[in-house]
């Protein structure tokens, strides 16, 4: 008859064996979807590449070109990685997050720009810049609200990006090590964003001063107005929900049409910190990051290449004047699955807009 010692140490070898068995295949999984690694040398060098331009634009598949864009002279490819903010949203919580689809009853144009289709409100052309922070995910947020407060409520209005980025916390990430889009969007609903005259973005110098470092903290939740004439609970502007909108195509295209610009991200690799002008597609070069950026229209070159229209918060020294067009249809680098937005409220708003119905309803 076994003794009790000896069945014990069985059953202690099983679950060593099972406990083995359980680790190599959960880092099987993380070797699967894991980034490669970028050694210290490859961050401390430059971020801009003459070899990179040069295989570019040789390249008659690229459909686009490259430059050596200013706002990156002297960047490293570790400064540069900062910048891409994006945190994957984790797979648990997506469950919870409602996904929009439009039916399929509207004939959408073939070209199509929220600049024009909207030219009362200054803030869809307007260019931004994130600085040196990892701030892209609350920039492309921000900047889509402002533009809906316009076109659904006549508001022409800059929201803060600082608010969001400093008093989110850890509910959307990690201020400039980045953050996650879709609670960007529900940090509108339920804490709702100020007006950029009452908390200005803290870094109004871009990356040209000096100690331009990736390191860079987030800035403080202060939560007061730096114009004193403010009051910051007055300076409130809210959400009234937070959704994610379907990959196909037409669901992106209709969201746009009906509502205005949306926050979408996707990945950056190397070649993309080189973009001047075309309809990008992933040429060469090692993943970067994700980021975020907002979608403002679609369109279709001479040549019959779809693509969506973008605005950068870069500043006007990189890209096309600090917009690019990114290739439609083919879910390029992840742009058509990771597309966000939400719909303004009238919540703190009876005071300025005293013809407007607290109980209207826009449009989904």
């Amino acid at each position: 008859m076994e003794s009790p010692r000896k069945r014990l140490n069985y059953r202690s070898i099983g679950l060593l064996l099972w406990f083995s068995l359980y680790l190599s295949i959960f880092s099987f999984s993380l070797q699967v979807v894991a980034v490669k690694p970028i050694t210290q040398l490859k961050l401390n060098s430059q971020i801009l590449q003459e070899s990179i331009i040069k295989l570019v634009n040789e390249n008659p598949k690229a459909g686009w070109k490259a430059d050596m864009n200013s706002r990156f002279s002297n960047y490293t490819v570790g400064q540069f990685k900062h910048l891409l903010g994006v945190k994957p949203t984790p797979y648990g919580d997506l469950k919870n997050i409602p996904v929009i689809s439009h039916p399929k009853t509207l004939k959408l144009p073939n070209h199509f720009d929220a600049r024009t289709a909207w030219p009362q409100c200054s803030t869809i052309g307007k260019i931004l810049d994130q600085g040196h922070c990892g701030s892209c995910w609350a920039f492309g947020a921000v900047e889509s609200l402002s533009d809906r407060f316009c076109i659904h409520f006549g508001m022409n209005i800059s929201l803060s990006v600082n608010d969001l980025l400093a008093c989110c916390g850890f509910m959307c990430g990690g201020g400039c090590d980045g953050g996650y889009p879709i609670y960007a969007w529900r940090y509108f609903v339920h804490h709702g964003v100020v007006t950029d005259e009452c908390d200005p973005y803290f870094d109004n110098t871009g990356c040209s001063h000096p100690g331009c470092e990736p390191a860079y903290p987030t800035p403080r939740c202060e939560r007061k107005c730096v114009n004193e004439n403010l009051l910051w609970k007055e300076s409130k502007h809210f959400g009234v929900s937070a959704y994610r909108i379907h990959s196909d195509p037409y669901n992106i295209m209709t969201e746009v049409y009906k509502n205005g610009p949306v926050e979408v991200a996707f990945t950056v690799y190397e070649d993309f910190a080189h973009y001047k002008s075309g309809v990008y597609k992933h040429v060469m070069g090692g993943v970067m990051g994700g980021h975020a950026v907002k979608l403002i229209g679609w369109g279709t070159t001479e040549d019959g290449e779809d693509y969506w229209l973008l605005a950068n918060q870069w500043n006007r020294n990189w890209g096309d004047d600090g917009y690019f067009m990114m290739k439609r249809g083919t879910n390029e680098c992840g742009i058509e699955e990771d597309v966000v937005a939400g719909l303004p409220s009238t919540k703190n708003l009876i005071k300025e807009l005293p013809s407007v119905d607290a109980a209207r309803d826009v449009s989904i």
